[in-house]
């Protein structure tokens, strides 16, 4: 996230650096991109499943030393990422700029990680499998296939093939991981936060089909303006409309769980960043089909607001989520409170406000851009007109790194200093006590 302060930093002030290539805007676009979905989402969507799923099958993870290793692992890889990436050693793709050792380190690790998880499934106490547990082994299963067909170190594909192949991946790490854990963490935390049953399983069952069965030909609505085939830009742009359905059955599940509890809102934190996650999820998922149809495609989709739609979903729906799991999940782990809970509501508010911010500049300076191309404005016109905005998304990265620095202190200091946690238990119907955890 630092990476992509800099970065905008150098899109509001261009001669803010020179001469330092690693930290040149494509480069650091690279580290901040992988950084934020390879190393802060997919390991903290990681180490949450390595939580839920053993508390989901009542038994413990199959081998803590396998989980303790893919973690090592997997920083290893970040570690690789971060010398390469900023040397502009990269593959070329999006999302998927990887270099070949990082990449089978990365397959080699989604295996192990798949591995442990199915042993501790198998090896569960109860007969009924969750819907969290559905999604996430949906998303485990799925997402090693994607990220080898992805990966040119597997599949290098010439032309527009390549193409076509890229944004399978580029779009389906969004749709058949961030989107599916993700889900899966609302569809445990939410009855858990609420004390209130989940409102419909039919309904949990029916958006987990729908997502297996829409999400995975929209990738090409990303590149409809290329001379690919026009049957599969028809299925691409098909399959992203459908893909309401499953949206509106999730979203109206969660909902409706809520329901008589949105006064909790106000004092329950991860809760509230839980409720935040699901609004940005809705609005993430009606502006995608609207912008993936061809002429809003067409008008939209080489401007800023490409760039806003991408931020709302990792950062306003994914990264909501997940620290919605950690603010519930490491009380429970280390049996601490949180050191501060106004540095938790610092947190949210600094977060939640920057990202509105963003979203709102770069939505604005996207409209501002594809006006400027419609219309045959020159670019160096149209671009004076955007940088008021690109200052404000500068604005919004500080608060939302600062944001993120408070949410580092504050778990470190609940690691070493905090009281041991206050937890609450029901011996009998009606009554309540505390217990030290």
């Amino acid at each position: 996230m630092g990476a992509g302060l800099f970065a905008a930093a150098e899109f509001a002030m261009p001669d803010l650096v020179h001469n330092v290539p690693q930290l040149s805007m494509p480069h650091l676009r690279m580290w901040h991109v992988n950084g934020v979905a390879i190393g802060w989402l997919s390991m903290g969507y990681v180490g949450a499943m390595f939580h839920m799923i053993p508390t989901l099958c009542k038994t413990r993870l199959w081998s803590e030393r396998l989980g303790n290793f893919s973690m090592w692992a997997w920083n290893l890889v970040m570690v690789g990422a971060f010398c390469t990436l900023l040397n502009g050693n990269t593959e070329g793709r999006e999302y998927a700029e990887l270099g070949a050792i990082l990449d089978v380190l990365v397959a080699l690790d989604l295996i192990l990680i798949l591995y442990n998880v199915y042993r501790t499934i198998l090896n569960r106490r109860v007969q009924k499998l969750y819907v969290s547990l559905w999604y996430f082994l949906g998303s485990l299963f799925w997402f090693p296939l994607v990220y080898l067909i992805g990966q040119r170190t597997f599949v290098a594909l010439p032309g527009l093939n390549d193409a076509i192949v890229g944004w399978f991946y580029g779009h389906n790490i969004l749709g058949m991981w961030f989107t599916t854990v993700g889900v899966g963490m609302m569809y445990y935390l939410l009855p858990r936060l609420t004390q209130a049953p989940l409102y419909s399983h039919g309904l949990s069952m029916l958006g987990f089909w729908g997502i297996a069965l829409f999400y995975a030909p929209t990738g090409t609505h990303h590149i409809l303006q290329s001379p690919v085939p026009e049957w599969l830009k028809a299925i691409a742009v098909i399959s992203s409309i459908f893909l309401l359905v499953p949206v509106l059955t999730v979203l109206t599940n969660f909902f409706m769980t809520m329901k008589g509890k949105w006064g909790m809102v106000v004092t329950d934190l991860p809760l509230r960043f839980a409720v935040t996650s699901a609004c940005f999820y809705l609005v993430t998922c009606v502006q995608g089909p609207f912008q993936a149809t061809r002429w809003v495609n067409w008008y939209l989709h080489f401007s800023q607001w490409v760039v806003g739609h991408a931020h709302l979903a990792l950062l306003g729906t994914f990264s909501f989520i997940l620290t919605s799991a950690f603010y519930y999940s490491l009380p429970r782990l280390t049996g601490r409170d949180w050191y501060s809970q106004g540095l938790i509501r610092a947190h949210y508010w600094l977060k939640f406000l920057g990202f509105l911010l963003m979203m709102t500049s770069l939505t604005i300076a996207g409209l501002v851009q594809a006006a400027g191309w419609a219309f045959g404005v020159p670019i160096d016109q149209w671009s004076l007109q955007i940088r008021p905005y690109w200052f404000l998304r500068e604005l919004s990265g500080i608060m939302i790194v600062l944001g993120q620095l408070i949410f580092a202190y504050n778990a470190y200091k609940s690691f070493y200093t905090s009281e041991p946690a206050v937890v609450l238990v029901k011996p009998a119907p009606g009554k309540t006590q505390e217990v030290k955890a």
